[in-house]
């Protein structure tokens, strides 16, 4: 997921009319690495859309709408192959048994249930694991909220995509009118290699030699640059040093009241105006990006002065934020984003003065030069067993009291089997930290969703009002605007 605002354009289509979205068959070595972490439970990868709906879609065209998606997007039709005697990297390949009755499903809420049932409703299916042998989603359309309304829950694997891969995906399935359109294309169902065993041997072999050529490349590189060793060293020196910040967990203590770590998650939503946000940031010098980072802590320090450890103004906490870091080479979907580790001024209590250190903070971890560096380490971690990356992954995670996102959304309306889409969370895993924090836009409204460890926070009721407090201090920067 990336703190950027805009999403990148729909992405192109094959002749056949499906979206050019995750195609390759191969795993990147960081989407290995997240599914082999998968070992621990508490390092599951699951991602959980909540769109809210101003009506209850027809079933029989929601149905027809979800198996359209999976022809238009095969890789809604494709499992992960485990490697040939468990070793090397997984891969995609199409699932034989593919059963779209599997993966769609409806339920209703009890009467009077309301939002406040919906989302609870959303962490049980967000804490359920995903069945490994088949697709990595599953979408459920939930009827009985308010004035005739529903939503809609998909839930996927991270594994698929991080936030700008799915941003491009939704721009491409989501309809701009309320109509049925009689004109989008209608590929066939997906054909191709389901995984035989020499199929399996043949693409093993070819994925090591490339890892193989990649690591000698690397190294023809280096030799290269000893033209000028002197200048070859201390370039080494430098992104080595600039390596180890990038992998390792922010040096910051993390706050003694989100001590407590369990494998259970609760939900928590707040609606902020876009364009208050802007105006807030604008006004301190800082952008979208810098003011949602910072009344996210002005929430933590509050929360944590009430739980009985008021925080000197000096106070950092260890922050993590994806950045996306895809290229024009890259295709639409899959994982494209690097670490961006802050050690966070949770204890400056004026909004436009932490925003200022924000933004000086984050210009400097974008600015590392290792920032990519996790490409170069985790195609050979990928390899390990799965208790040991899970270890690995772990231990950069938990450390963290927060991980931050930022998701590009949509402007327009758009709409879904005929109904409109309210709302959108995106509430993301939780790898060990005690909070996961996203943010799409969705018209002119920011949905903030947060997905919080339930021993982290002894008093959720309070954390939300201290978020929302968070949140109106940073916008008071910009009066009249919220």
């Amino acid at each position: 997921m990336s703190p950027v605002v805009g999403a990148d354009p729909t992405p192109p289509r094959s002749d056949d009319g499906r979206l050019l979205w995750a195609r390759s068959e191969e795993m990147t070595g960081f989407e290995a690495l997240m599914w082999r972490a998968e070992a621990d439970p508490r390092m599951r990868s699951t991602v959980l859309i909540v769109e809210t709906l101003d009506v209850e879609p027809d079933w029989d065209r929601f149905e027809a709408a979800t198996d359209w998606a999976s022809r238009v997007v095969p890789r809604f039709r494709e499992r992960i192959v485990t490697p040939f005697l468990g070793a090397g990297t997984p891969h995609w390949a199409l699932d034989p048994d593919f059963d779209l009755h599997y993966h769609v499903r409806r339920l209703r809420l009890p009467e009077d249930a309301g939002l406040p049932g919906l989302f609870t409703l959303a962490e049980q299916v967000a804490m359920t694991p995903l069945d490994p042998s088949r697709p990595l989603w599953e979408a459920t359309l939930v009827g009985g909220l308010p004035d005739g309304g529903a939503a809609l829950l998909v839930k996927l694997s991270h594994v698929l995509s991080d936030g700008m891969g799915l941003a491009q995906l939704l721009a491409g399935l989501h309809s701009r009118t309320r109509e049925p359109m009689t004109d989008k294309p209608q590929p066939p169902p997906p054909t191709g290699p389901t995984g035989s065993l020499q199929h399996e041997l043949v693409r093993q072999v070819r994925s090591d030699l490339g890892l193989v050529g990649g690591a000698v490349r690397g190294v023809l590189g280096a030799a290269a640059s000893l033209v000028r060793p002197d200048r070859a060293v201390r370039d080494a020196v430098a992104y080595a040093a600039s390596a180890a910040r990038v992998l390792s967990p922010p040096p910051a203590p993390p706050l003694p009241a989100l001590a407590h770590r369990s494998p259970s998650w609760r939900f928590r939503t707040l609606d902020i105006p876009f364009d208050a946000l802007r105006a807030a940031g604008k006004a301190a010098g800082g952008s979208v990006n810098d003011a949602y980072l910072s009344a996210l802590l002005g929430g933590f320090r509050r929360y944590s002065a009430r739980r009985g450890d008021p925080l000197p103004p000096d106070r950092l906490m260890p922050v993590t934020l994806p950045v996306s870091v895809r290229r024009e080479e890259h295709e639409a979907g899959g994982n494209h984003f690097a670490p961006a580790r802050l050690s966070a001024p949770v204890g400056i209590v004026d909004p436009a003065a932490r925003i200022v250190d924000v933004r000086r903070r984050m210009k400097a971890a974008l600015a590392e030069p290792a920032l990519e560096s996790v490409d170069v380490v985790t195609p050979w971690l990928a390899r390990l067993p799965g208790a040991l990356v899970a270890g690995f992954g772990g231990g950069a995670t938990r450390s963290n009291d927060l991980q931050a996102s930022n998701i590009p959304g949509f402007r327009e309306d758009v709409f879904l089997a005929g109904a409109r889409i309210v709302r959108s969370y995106p509430f993301a895993p939780l790898p060990g930290c005690a909070a996961m924090i996203a943010m799409i836009s969705h018209g002119g409204v920011c949905c903030v969703a947060a997905n919080l460890d339930a021993a982290a926070f002894a008093d959720l009721p309070g954390f939300e009002r201290d978020l929302a407090d968070g949140f109106a201090e940073v916008l008071a920067l910009a009066p009249g605007t919220a």
